[in-house]
């Protein structure tokens, strides 16, 4: 996918074959009716694909507004995430997230199953990280899921899974914007065709001060959203943008209308702090064997 012919219509095909759209919509921390609502504005604006997790509590929500938009359920993509905590109570949670999803079906839709199911974090020891992946695993093998991948995996972590001969995640969602790249995962995932998803592309406004930055939204007259996002889908990533506020959700998907030169890339490729740039408190942690 050449970054000159991204739209809104863009997908990345997984490792599984299914297909994921090229962006994403997150709703951490968006609770209740704004979950509906959001959701509701986002798939008005083109988004097809909703980033959730049984943390987030807001799985029925999101199911809600898409029975409510009418699309049908293969038209958009959606994500669900399991804490490492759970490891071993991965069908148990599984279940609970059909329940969830599933509190809208009517006569005329009908969820289903989730397309992605990852395991939110790898902060167990690496035996019950590897018994979780098996079982997350077996839960998509039995049909309670299309596709299954990881979340703030380091290296090490998904060495681990080669190391037991086990099948490769097909995506690895983690925290990545120009001031916290993690190369090292990047360049590890792209080798083996694992799909990185992005989260906090807009590093929730923390850098938005950045000379670099002003000095690209004054030059191709775009507000630093629009950069962060299209610095990120040119990367080849899936950002997963986030807001409650209907305005900002359509403004984040208008990326697909300029492009940054190969010289602004590597400008704001040159941003990168590494861990010290990260905002998050998920970033792999260094202290998780």
């Amino acid at each position: 996918m050449e970054s000159e012919h991204l739209s809104i219509h863009s997908v990345k095909e997984l490792l599984s074959g299914e297909k994921i759209p090229a962006l994403g919509f997150g709703v951490y921390r968006n609770q209740g009716p704004t979950v509906v609502s959001a959701c509701s504005a986002a798939l008005e604006a083109g988004y097809r694909h909703i980033d959730s997790a049984q943390l987030y509590g807001n799985e029925m929500e999101v199911a809600e507004a898409l029975s409510k938009s009418g699309l049908k359920r293969e038209e958009v993509f959606i994500t669900t995430k399991i804490l490492s905590k759970d490891w071993n109570n991965v069908a148990s949670c599984v279940q609970g997230s059909l329940q969830r999803f599933s509190a809208h079906d009517t006569d005329g839709f009908t969820f289903g199953v989730p397309d992605l199911l990852l395991i939110h974090d790898p902060r167990i020891n690496p035996e019950d990280r590897l018994s979780m992946w098996k079982d997350v695993l077996k839960a998509r093998d039995d049909g309670f899921v299309k596709s299954v991948g990881v979340s703030n995996f380091a290296v090490r972590h998904l060495e681990q899974i080669v190391a037991a001969g086990l099948e490769l995640p097909v995506v690895n969602q983690i925290e990545l914007h120009p001031f916290c790249q993690r190369r090292d995962i990047v360049e590890w995932c792209t080798k083996r065709c694992i799909v990185v998803e992005a989260y906090c592309p807009l590093v929730r406004g923390k850098y938005w001060d950045n000379p670099t930055l002003l000095n690209l939204s004054n030059k191709y007259q775009r507000d630093i959203g629009h950069i962060l996002v299209r610095w990120s889908l040119q990367k080849g990533h899936i950002p997963l943008p986030k807001s409650s506020r209907p305005h900002r959700i359509k403004s984040n998907a208008n990326v697909y209308d300029f492009h940054i030169t190969i010289e602004d890339m590597e400008a704001l490729d040159a941003l990168d702090e590494g861990d010290n740039g990260a905002i998050a408190g998920w970033n792999p942690p260094l202290n998780v064997p």
